[in-house]
C-alpha cells in the first residue's frame, strides 16, 4: 500500500467547505472595509529580511520567520506581516499620493510557530490602515471598523472585546516607577507576556528582568487599575469617539494591551473572545507614527490593525456564525442525461442557461436519474431540468423542484423565466 505524503506541518489544505469559509470571510471583510471607503492593495509574498530586522523585534526576525538566502545570498522572508510592506510602498511613493491613505488588504502570511489550536504556521490575514492622520478620532475609525465586522458576522459584545491601551501613558507610569529607559522595552514586553505565562513564571520574567519587589507589586497594581486612561487625553478622545460611532459596548480599556512589535508608538488595541473555549487574541493593532521615517520615507502618521483568518473562523464556528451550506455546490440547477441519443441536446441546454447568467451543473453521463437526483441532493441543487426523446420531440423540459418534490413539464423556451423567478423566490424565503 503506498504511503501519501503528508502536508507540510502548520499549513492547511482548503477542501471546498473550507474554501468556501474563506471566501465568505474575505467577502465580509471586503464588505466592512468599503462602507469605511477603505481601497484594496497587496505587496509582494517576499521581502529582504534587512525590512524587518531593525523595526519589528527581534523575536519576529529570529524565531518567527521563515528566512532563507536567494541563489545571490540574499537572505529573503516570506513576509510575517504586512505593515512593513506597507511602509515601504507609501514611502516610495509618497509625495504622489493624497492623503490620509486608507487601504486594506487579506492575502497569505507565513510564521515559524508552533502549532497549535488557533495557530498555524500559513494563514490569511486582514490588514487594514489610515496613514496621515494622528489625532485619536483615527485610531477610534479602525476600533469601529472592527466592531462593525462583529456585527456583520454575528458575534456580539458579549461574545467578543477589543481591549484598548496607550503606550505612552504606560511609558509615563513607568517612568513614574523609576523604571530606567533602557529597561522599559523588556518590560513592555513583560507586559505582552502577562496572559500568556503561569503567574510564578511570569513573576520569575520580572525578577530576571532586574525588577524590584516594590516595582514588580506596583506594576501589578497598574495592570489592574481600570480609570487608569483617563490620566490620558487620547484615551478620553478614543472612548468619546467610540460612542459618537455607536459600537462603544465592544470597547474597555485593558491597561495590560501593549502588543510585543516594537514599532507601535502610543494608542495600541487588542481583540479576544470573552467567554468561550478559544480565548486566544482575534486581532491587534494600534498607532505607529514612526514607521515610515524608519523605512527611509519622511515622517507620517499611521495607525491600523491585523486579523488572522485561523483564530476568527474557529469562533465563528463556535457559535454558529457562518452559514449552513459552506462547501455546497453554488450550482443552481442540475441539467440531467438522459441517455446517450439525447446527450448533445442536454449539453445544449445547459450552455443556453449559462449563457443567460445561471448556475449550472451538467451530469456527465447518462446513468438512472434516481442517482443523478441523488447526486444533486447531496452536493445542494435544489433544481433538475430533465429532457429526454419525449420532452425533445415535444419541445418541453421536465422540471423537478428537489425541495417541494413538485415535477412539471413547461415549454423549453419558458424555463429560463421560469427557474429565474423560482431562485429569485428562493433567495427571498
Amino acid at each position: 500500500m503506498k504511503t501519501i505524503v503528508p502536508s507540510l506541518k502548520g499549513t492547511r489544505d482548503f477542501y471546498p467547505e473550507e474554501m468556501a469559509a474563506r471566501t465568505w470571510l474575505y467577502q465580509k471583510l471586503r464588505q466592512v472595509s468599503k462602507r469605511f471607503g477603505y481601497q484594496e492593495y497587496e505587496g509582494p509574498m517576499l521581502e529582504l529580511v534587512e525590512l524587518y530586522a531593525a523595526k519589528s523585534g527581534e523575536e519576529l526576525v529570529n524565531e518567527q520567520s521563515f528566512v532563507f538566502p536567494d541563489r545571490g545570498g540574499e537572505l529573503i522572508a516570506l513576509r510575517p506581516e504586512l505593515t512593513l510592506t506597507l511602509s515601504r510602498m507609501v514611502a516610495q511613493r509618497q509625495r504622489q499620493l493624497v492623503y490620509p491613505l486608507r487601504w486594506w488588504s487579506f492575502g497569505p502570511f507565513w510564521r515559524y510557530e508552533r502549532p497549535q489550536k488557533g495557530r498555524s504556521r500559513e494563514f490569511f490575514q486582514w490588514n487594514v490602515d489610515l496613514i496621515g492622520v494622528d489625532t485619536p478620532a483615527a485610531d477610534a475609525e479602525l476600533v469601529a471598523i472592527i466592531a462593525t465586522f462583529f456585527k456583520e458576522v454575528g458575534l456580539s459584545p458579549s461574545l467578543v472585546g477589543i481591549g484598548i491601551n496607550d503606550r505612552q501613558l504606560i511609558t509615563a507610569e513607568l517612568e513614574a516607577l523609576s523604571i530606567p529607559d533602557e529597561l522599559r522595552p523588556a518590560v513592555f514586553h513583560l507586559i505582552d507576556r502577562r496572559e500568556k505565562l503561569p503567574p510564578p513564571d511570569w513573576a520569575a520574567y520580572a525578577r530576571d528582568l532586574g525588577l524590584s519587589d516594590t516595582q514588580f507589586t506596583r506594576l501589578q497594581e497598574l495592570l489592574a487599575d481600570g480609570e487608569l486612561w483617563k490620566k490620558s487625553d487620547s484615551l478620553r478622545s478614543l472612548f468619546a469617539a467610540l460612542e459618537a460611532y455607536g459600537v462603544s459596548d465592544y470597547a474597555r480599556y485593558d491597561p495590560s494591551i501593549i502588543r510585543g512589535l516594537d514599532y507601535y508608538t502610543s494608542t495600541v488595541f487588542e481583540a479576544k473572545e470573552l467567554t468561550g473555549d478559544i480565548r486566544r487574541s482575534i486581532l491587534g493593532g494600534g498607532r505607529y507614527d514612526n514607521l515610515l521615517e524608519a523605512v527611509g520615507g519622511e515622517p507620517l502618521p499611521g495607525t491600523g490593525f491585523a486579523m488572522g483568518d485561523v483564530v476568527i473562523t474557529l469562533i465563528l464556528k463556535q457559535y454558529g456564525c457562518l452559514p449552513p451550506d459552506l462547501g455546497k455546490t453554488t450550482a443552481q440547477v442540475l441539467v440531467t442525461t438522459f441517455d446517450e441519443a439525447s446527450s448533445a441536446a442536454n449539453i445544449a441546454l445547459a450552455m443556453e442557461l449559462r449563457q443567460a447568467g445561471l448556475d449550472v451543473l451538467g451530469y456527465p453521463r447518462a446513468t438512472p436519474l434516481s442517482k443523478q437526483i441523488k447526486f444533486a441532493d447531496r452536493v445542494g441543487v435544489n433544481y433538475i431540468l430533465i429532457l429526454g426523446p419525449d420532452e425533445i420531440k415535444n419541445g418541453v423540459v421536465t422540471l423537478k423542484d428537489l425541495r417541494s418534490g413538485e415535477q412539471r413539464s413547461l415549454p423549453r423556451s419558458e424555463a429560463i423565466a421560469e427557474l429565474r423567478k423560482l431562485l429569485a423566490r428562493h433567495k427571498s424565503s
